[in-house]
């Protein structure tokens, strides 16, 4: 090798060996100094280019949006709004198969109840309003072993499996379990006859 600066024989050596020092070629150097200086303009974000307080903002700003157009929170609806669910087909479509998926276990396929109650007589046990319904749905029932469904589904899962869960309302399956709660009044709840969703039973 040529005998210069950045080609020098190491003065130690390894089982006989003798080392040369072959420093990094200049423009690998500096390439990695770029990249060092680079790393602060990506975090901080000041051109909207990386994954700092910029993207921080537009993400919380878009969160919020989302959550002004779906309300999560069992207290930001009305019980018309709950009962309408049950009238969009394609949202209760939805909600059917979120409710085949996780509430079949507990209340069965057609709603004749299980471990958990049966949905489609007139009897709740957390209030059968629709927004009862949709409150227990969202705050589950831990101690009876329902999740608190609202901080595992979508806003509009909940939504959609609430709606699935009102049309199950007088369905009569065979062999349900025997009624559970209080029974509601005959006018506490919207009728599809009204003209909004007929009444969820029991708030699952």
């Amino acid at each position: 090798m040529a005998d210069n600066d950045n080609d020098k024989l190491l003065e130690h050596a390894y089982d006989g060996i003798q080392e040369y020092d072959n420093p990094l070629p200049t423009w690998w150097k500096w390439i990695f100094y770029v990249t060092i200086l680079v790393v602060p303009i990506y975090y901080w974000d000041p051109m909207g280019i990386g994954v700092g307080p910029g993207k921080e903002k537009a993400y919380e700003e878009q969160m919020a949006a989302f959550s002004a157009a779906h309300p999560k929170t069992a207290g930001t609806y009305t019980d018309e709004q709950v009962a309408a669910f049950a009238k969009d087909p394609a949202r209760v479509e939805a909600g059917k198969v979120v409710y085949t998926t996780y509430c079949v276990p507990c209340h069965r396929p057609d709603g004749g109840g299980q471990i958990g109650p049966n949905l489609t007589d007139d009897f709740w046990i957390h209030g059968g309003r629709p927004t009862d319904v949709m409150k227990t749905v969202v705050e589950g029932v831990l101690a009876k072993g329902m999740p608190n469904w609202g901080k595992m589904l979508k806003p509009d899962q909940v939504e959609g499996v609430v709606g699935y869960v009102i049309t199950l309302h007088g369905t009569n399956p065979a062999n349900p379990k025997a009624p559970e709660g209080v029974q509601a009044a005959p006018d506490s709840v919207p009728s599809v006859s009204q003209g909004a969703a007929g009444p969820a039973k029991k708030g699952m």
